[in-house]
């Protein structure tokens, strides 16, 4: 194993996040020594990886490790595929001293979560992401859901992790695509909070990207760090953690309208287009500083348009998102790099002109 960095969120549970190369077998340290039973959700891609870890979680003796191979990506966050891990904990007699390892992508975690947290109201996730999203957003904070099809994470539970171990040697596999799909939450980690990532970016694309270089880990650090802080200080999305919906609000009606065949990521890029050009009109955010979106999101290769006439349905979608209070829309706009701030219920002719700025031609 290489050096470590620990990063520790705060709150009523509070626990660590460890991220390093070669950190696997942190896993098992990280499990409470009351557990016996472990249940490892993953999806088929690491079915190689998960039996490998299976080994090392039994090697002591001390513990009986079942795999859960459910569906890759957002196919996996359904209640069927919940249901199917109850069933399996529940054959086993798990009982609410023993744990689930969360061990994918985001959707992975956030499934792996959700049964955690419903299964004897709750027993000890350790999460263990395998993707950039999943290490920088996911798996850190608590929050855990499956979809439905009236929309994305509409049932869910804040249940944090015991631990969260992110392994950058996992990366190494990814495509260059997938790791800048996952970008996309490091980047709005930049524009909300840490403007160094931005700087990054913008200095060597292609560096900020390659899972071997500083840049990269610096970048992934600076937004696990993020996160870990506001998360720390609100649970629960009573204040500032709406900050990191930045982007979401549109994202999220964007990959409900595309069926989710949609990278999060690439969701998320528009959305945080159509934020910055929501926050200029709205007389919040300079020219410059919106120009600075489209130009750091198109180096990295992320998109940065939508289809022109598609404003109506993703309008319906928005107001039945999560965030809306009521019938009132809510979003995180920018009164500059760093400064978010909520804009409550803009006028729909306002909405309309910024996604005017962000349609496809």
């Amino acid at each position: 194993m290489t050096d470590t960095t620990v990063i520790s969120v705060a709150g009523d549970a509070p626990y660590d996040i460890t991220i390093g190369r070669g950190i696997l077998p942190l896993v098992e340290g990280a499990l409470p020594d009351a557990v016996r039973k472990v249940l490892i959700v993953h999806p088929p891609t690491l079915s190689a990886q998960a039996s490998a870890l299976r080994e090392l979680l039994q090697s002591s003796g001390r513990r009986q490790v079942l795999l859960a191979e459910i569906p890759d990506a957002e196919t996996g966050k359904r209640v069927e595929v919940a249901a199917f891990c109850w069933q399996v904990m529940g054959q086993a007699d798990f009982t609410r001293t023993d744990a689930v390892v969360g061990f994918g992508g985001g959707a992975v975690t956030d499934l792996a979560g959700f049964v955690a947290a419903t299964w004897l109201r709750g027993v000890a996730v350790v999460q263990v992401p395998t993707t950039v999203l999943g290490m920088v957003d996911a798996a850190v904070g608590g929050k855990t859901g499956i979809n439905t099809a009236e929309g994305k994470n509409l049932v869910g539970a804040f249940w944090p992790p015991v631990a969260v171990i992110c392994d950058l040697e996992m990366l190494d596999t990814l495509s260059r695509n997938e790791r800048v799909a996952g970008f996309a939450e490091v980047v709005k980690a930049g524009f909300i909070w840490y403007p160094e990532i931005l700087d990054l970016i913008e200095a060597d694309p292609e560096a900020a990207v390659d899972p071997a270089s500083p840049a990269f880990r610096r970048c992934i650090e600076l937004a696990i760090e993020m996160k870990a802080r506001v998360v720390g200080e609100d649970l629960r999305e009573a204040g500032l953690r709406e900050v990191l919906n930045y982007g979401h609000t549109l994202g999220h009606a964007i990959e409900h309208a595309e069926r989710y065949q949609w990278r999060h990521g690439a969701a998320i890029s528009v959305g945080m287009m159509f934020a910055a050009e929501l926050s200029r009109l709205a007389g919040r955010l300079s020219d410059a500083a919106a120009q600075r979106h489209r130009d750091i999101l198109e180096l990295l290769g992320l998109p940065t348009t939508y289809r022109a006439g598609a404003f109506p349905q993703l309008l319906s979608s928005m107001q039945r998102d999560k965030k809306t209070r009521g019938s009132m829309l809510r979003f995180i706009v920018l009164d500059d790099i760093a400064k978010p701030t909520v804009l409550q219920a803009p006028d729909e002719s306002l909405l309309f002109a910024a996604y005017q700025e962000i349609a496809a031609s």
